[in-house]
């Protein structure tokens, strides 16, 4: 079912003041055919979805590709009118975000056969988008792959006495992915605290399109989130690119190294999807 809602962010600002100094810091394929299509357990070659949840005008869902029983892509897949009829930045509901933005939340269960160490989903709408101004305040969307479940999202919460403590506890360097920094004083409540590559390009002055992110809570790495504007899925584009990935797991399992956005003209959905699964 439709999960927006309608709680205000309290606390550290981790999408208002902190990302804005954190940039500021930083600034100085698709698959081949699948068998079969289901949306529970069957046979080692399929694409399982997971339920589907109401978006917009549209429907979106997870689902993972299997190829001789072991995951090659883990995705998102939105219908083509998911995009149309979007809630706007004065629409009811959502969170109300420190900089008066609003966004909306969507939480995506996991296909009944996942053999990944992701546990839900958690998509923000972001119809104008969040500071800092000049880089992410265009209409997209954030989406982020936890490794943790939905209810330990949730006890990321800045009423706990731990919170800052949590927040600057970081994974050993070896867990955390190359080139990425900590992001200042960016641990968003119900979500956790944000990385970024200095050297995405919409920090050195192109217009944003894509991005990818990770996040850490308590010492873990917690999420990977590509960051992606509604202009831009709407360009039907056909896009991959490598991962900087830790060089260790501390939990070990199938993990990704390429990230990919593409229009599936056969299904008329989106795909978000984390792909060249390998065990680590």
């Amino acid at each position: 079912m439709n999960t927006t809602t309608t709680r205000k962010r309290q606390g550290r600002s981790g999408i208002g003041r902190g990302l804005a100094i954190g940039f500021a810091l930083v600034g100085a394929v698709t698959t081949g055919a699948c068998e079969r299509e289901s949306t529970s357990p069957s046979g080692a070659n399929d694409r399982v979805y997971g339920p589907e949840v109401a978006l917009a005008q549209g429907t979106v869902r997870t689902y993972v590709q299997l190829e001789g029983g072991r995951p090659v892509e883990l995705g998102i897949a939105l219908s083509e009118s998911a995009l149309e009829g979007l809630p706007g930045p004065h629409s009811p509901g959502g969170v109300t975000l420190p900089d008066g933005h609003h966004m909306y939340e969507y939480v995506l269960a996991m296909p009944e056969r996942n053999p990944t160490p992701f546990r839900h989903v958690l998509i923000d709408w972001n119809p104008a988008g969040h500071v800092p101004p000049g880089i992410y305040d265009i209409p997209h969307f954030d989406f982020h792959f936890y490794t943790i479940t939905d209810a330990e999202r949730r006890t990321i919460d800045p009423t706990d006495p731990a919170f800052a403590d949590k927040a600057a506890r970081f994974p050993e360097a070896a867990q955390l992915p190359p080139d990425y920094v900590a992001i200042p004083d960016a641990a968003v409540p119900f979500m956790g605290a944000h990385w970024v590559n200095p050297a995405s390009p919409e920090l050195h002055g192109e217009t944003f399109t894509q991005t990818f992110l990770y996040g850490t809570w308590d010492g873990k790495l917690i999420f990977a989130e590509p960051m992606i504007t509604r202009d831009f899925l709407l360009s039907k584009p056909q896009f991959e690119t490598p991962l900087s990935v830790p060089q260790e797991f501390a939990v070990s399992g199938y993990y990704p190294d390429t990230y990919s956005i593409r229009w599936d003209a056969a299904s008329r959905e989106y795909r978000i999807a984390l792909g060249g699964f390998a065990l680590r």
